[in-house]
């Protein structure tokens, strides 16, 4: 009789959790999006030379999580993107642009336009009260390693992650990276190498190696506090600090100001080996930068007004090193063009505003319209001058944007255009200057 009765519950029990385990897929959710995007780049060089490059593409992702069985869930998410029609000068900043300069150091070679699809996520995760954590592929948002996503795909990172939130409004988070791959690439790199392709080894004394991620947040009804530490060993540690207040009145008015602060240094190996081979970045990293916004919206109207300045230090690399599709200052935030410092072997490469010794100012006018009866039509106007003394001339960016939503569609046109386009080589110096920088964007997005 015994054994009947530990028979008998045994069953329930396999029963029970048989039944368990199929509601866990049964409940599972299914969402993603489908995206159209076109490019179109054109250069004027002072000595006359013209070029000229475009890219359609189709893509999207679809993303599978499973319901919750004792607090565990899973995840995945199916990525591609899909060149059609295109010309003899490709645009590769939508397709494997990252793919063809790790494979063939070009970034629009035969590579680099090659469509492709991969598996950007896959994790197991865990949530209990106010704890989740989270190991495999995910694409993440943090203020210096980034998902990027309003480009064709999103970058995605893989490694170990832990976010607790508390009912106060702060949450904590730390993260163990091993893995990046770029939004431009089907492949997960090894974190470290990515950002420092053939040079990680001369720079770290190692071919591989982890970020560790720190970070806490607050948020109230009118302030937020973000403080961020990334920590690479025998590489670099990068403190971010932003905080920020907005209050919007009865009246319909609105205001809104913001600091942030970024301090970044060589530690260990790198510190030691930079100084001894200026060559490799210019010496060791030793940077320090700031930005102020302020902003008044009325109703269905906004203005803001951004300033950052990076701050020089000849005998160091004093440019901002950003790896992982960050893009952090208020200046750069609809501004930036190149974006290409995430590239593989690029992280020392710098854009304009990240540059030592740049001075920022940028100046941007949003509109909505829906006072007009027709709503979801939104435009940006954005101007930004980027000096530095070691620029031969000022850089000068205006964005322009129409777009258009309504429910989980949405269309936006872009037009961006750039006088004495700007950057800088991994040791500092300038690299030549494009006159003439001129850009247009189609974007169609639909979520589901």
């Amino acid at each position: 009789m015994k054994k009947i009765v530990i028979s008998v519950l045994f069953s329930i029990s396999f029963l029970e959790a048989a039944d368990s385990f199929n509601s866990w897929f049964e409940e599972g959710n299914v969402k993603g999006n489908i995206k159209y995007y076109y490019i179109e780049t054109k250069k004027a060089k002072s000595d006359g030379s013209k070029t000229s490059a475009h890219a359609n593409s189709l893509g999207g992702t679809l993303s599978y999580t499973t319901g919750e069985l004792y607090g565990f869930q899973t995840g995945a998410t199916f990525m591609t993107t899909n060149g059609f029609a295109l010309p003899n000068e490709v645009d590769a900043s939508i397709l494997a642009r990252d793919n063809g300069v790790r494979l063939e150091n070009d970034p629009s070679g035969e590579i680099a336009r090659e469509s492709f699809s991969v598996l950007g996520e896959v994790y197991i995760q865990y949530k209990s009260k106010n704890l989740v954590a989270l190991y495999g592929r995910s694409v993440i948002n943090t203020p210096l390693i980034h998902a990027k996503d309003v480009r064709m795909l999103p970058s995605a990172v893989q490694g170990a992650l832990v976010d607790y939130n508390m009912d106060s409004g702060i949450k904590l988070e730390a993260s163990y990276l091993t893995h990046f791959k770029q939004r431009t690439s089907d492949k997960f790199i090894d974190i470290i190498e990515h950002a420092l392709g053939d040079n990680t080894r001369l720079i770290t004394g190692d071919n591989s190696g982890e970020v560790i991620e720190l970070g806490g947040e607050y948020k109230g009804d009118h302030v937020q506090v973000k403080l961020y530490d990334y920590y690479v060993d025998n590489f670099i540690n990068s403190l971010y600090f932003e905080t920020l207040f907005k209050n919007t009145l009865s009246s319909g008015y609105s205001y809104v100001a913001g600091f942030e602060y970024i301090n970044q240094a060589s530690i260990g190996n790198a510190a030691n080996n930079l100084a001894a081979d200026p060559s490799l970045a210019g010496g060791k990293i030793d940077v320090n930068t700031y930005a102020l916004k302020i902003g008044m919206g009325y109703r269905e109207s906004d203005f803001k007004l951004a300033y950052s300045k990076v701050m020089k230090n000849s005998d160091k690399h004093d440019s901002l090193v950003l790896p992982w599709d960050g893009t952090p200052l208020y200046t750069n935030a609809i501004t930036s063009n190149d974006l290409f410092q995430s590239n593989y072997g690029k992280a020392l490469t710098a854009d304009s505003v990240y540059i030592g010794g740049s001075q920022g100012v940028k100046l941007s006018y949003t509109q909505k319209y829906n006072f007009t009866g027709v709503k979801g039509f939104k435009t940006v106007l954005a101007y930004l001058n980027v000096d530095n003394d070691k620029f031969i001339n000022t850089q000068e960016d205006i964005n322009a944007v129409i777009a258009y939503g309504i429910g989980d569609f949405s269309l936006a046109l872009k037009g961006i255009w750039v006088k004495n386009n700007t950057s800088a080589d991994a040791d500092g110096s300038i690299k030549p200057q494009d006159d003439r920088f001129t850009q247009y964007r189609v974007i169609a997005n639909y979520k589901f």
